[in-house]
C-alpha cells in the first residue's frame, strides 16, 4: 500500500508492505539498492510491515543522510499508528540496519521493544568504502530483461537463493525510460547488456550487412532494465551512514540482536561489547552478505528465539523452525 499523509508540506508519499496481524510489529529496512521485497521470503511467519525507500516521494529526495531517513522512519511509525503505537522491534540490513540503530538512538519510535541489525559493522563498512564504487562499476548497467537479472543475481552470488532472488530482483530494476541506442541512453548503457553477444564473422558480404542492419534496428527498439537506484550518487552519504556506528549500537537501551554473515566482520568496540554481553549475537555461515535473503528460514528462528527469549512474545504452535 502506498502511505500518504497530508499534513505533511509538501505531499510525502512512502511504499510499505504489510503481512500478519497478531504479535509485535517487526518494522523492516532494506540494504541500500535493495527494496522491501527483498524480505519477502522471510515475512512468511511474522506480523511485519517494509518500508520501501525506493518509491518515496519526499521534499528533498537526494537527502540520503543518516538522520533525515531516521526521521522519515519515525514519520512513518507515527502515521501509521498515530500517538500509541504498538511494541516495534525494528529490523535492517546492511544500509538499513545502520538507519535502524540511528533510529532507535534517536528516540523516533518511542514504543522501540528491540533492535536487529543484519550484516552490518562499522569496521568492515568503513573499510569496504574504498572499493564500492568499482564493485558498483563491476555491476551490469543494464539487463536485457528481469529474468536476465535474476540469473545475474544469482550467477554472480549477490543472492544465493533463487526463490528470493525472483521477488527481489523485481524491486531493484526498473525499465529504461529510453529504449537502447537511442539517443537518450549513453553508449556505455548499450555496452552494458549482460548476455554474450555472438562473435562477429571477420568476413561477411552483402547479405551479412543486411542482416546486420535489421538487427540493429530490431536493437533499437528493445527496452532494456537498469538499476531503479544509482547507489554512485549516494556516495557522500555512505560515511554519515556507518561513522561511529558501533558505539551508537552500544548504546541503544532496548535488547540487541546482531546476525552476521562472518566472524571476521567484528570490529574492536563490538567484540569487547559482545564479551559484556551488551547484545546478542549469531553467526550464519553459508550465507552471502543478504543473509535473509540467503537463509530466511535461519534468520526467523533467530529473530524468534531472540523474542521468546525476551519475552516480546510466545512460541506459536506448529512454528515451523
Amino acid at each position: 500500500e502506498t502511505m500518504e499523509d497530508p499534513s505533511f508540506t509538501p505531499l510525502y508519499t512512502f511504499r510499505i508492505y504489510s503481512s500478519g496481524s497478531h504479535g509485535p510489529v517487526l518494522m523492516l529496512l532494506h540494504g541500500g539498492g535493495h527494496s522491501a521485497l527483498s524480505w519477502a521470503v522471510f515475512t512468511v511467519s511474522f506480523h511485519i510491515f517494509s518500508y520501501n525507500s525506493g518509491d518515496t516521494k519526499v521534499k528533498n529526495p537526494d537527502d540520503l543522510s543518516a538522520e533525515t531517513m531516521a526521521k522519515d522512519v519515525g514519520k512513518v511509525v507515527e502515521v501509521l499508528y498515530g500517538e500509541n503505537p504498538p511494541p516495534i522491534m525494528i529490523i535492517g540490513h546492511s544500509m538499513g540496519g545502520a538507519i535502524a540503530v540511528h533510529t532507535a538512538a534517536s528516540n523516533h519510535v518511542p514504543s522501540l521493544l528491540g533492535l536487529c541489525v543484519i550484516d552490518v559493522v562499522e569496521g568492515t563498512a568503513m573499510d569496504a568504502l574504498n572499493s564500492m564504487q568499482n564493485f558498483l562499476r563491476g555491476r551490469p548497467k543494464t539487463f536485457k530483461s528481469v529474468e536476465n537479472a535474476i540469473e545475474w543475481s544469482v550467477k554472480s552470488g549477490q543472492i544465493r537463493n533463487v526463490e528470493s532472488a525472483r521477488v527481489s530482483m523485481v524491486g531493484q530494476v526498473k525499465k529504461c525510460e529510453e529504449p537502447l541506442s537511442s539517443p537518450g541512453v549513453p553508449k556505455s548503457i548499450s555496452e552494458g547488456i549482460t548476455e554474450e553477444e555472438e562473435e562477429e564473422e571477420e568476413e561477411g558480404g552483402e547479405s551479412n550487412h543486411k542482416r546486420k542492419k535489421e538487427d540493429d534496428q530490431e536493437i533499437k527498439k528493445e527496452c532494456l532494465y537498469t538499476w531503479r537506484i544509482e547507489l554512485s550518487k549516494t556516495e557522500k552519504y555512505w560515511e554519515g551512514w556507518f561513522k561511529g556506528l558501533s558505539s551508537l549500537f552500544l548504546t541503544c537501551s532496548v535488547p540487541k540482536l546482531l546476525l552476521l554473515a562472518g566472524v571476521d566482520r567484528l570490529d574492536k568496540d563490538l567484540t569487547i561489547g559482545q564479551m559484556q554481553g551488551r547484545f546478542q549475537m549469531q553467526v550464519l555461515p553459508q550465507c552471502g552478505h543478504a543473509v535473509h535473503e540467503d537463509a530466511p528460514e535461519k534468520v526467523a528462528d533467530a529473530l524468534a528465539t531472540f523474542m521468546v527469549r525476551h519475552r516480546f512474545t510466545e512460541f506459536k504452535e506448529g512454528f515451523p523452525w
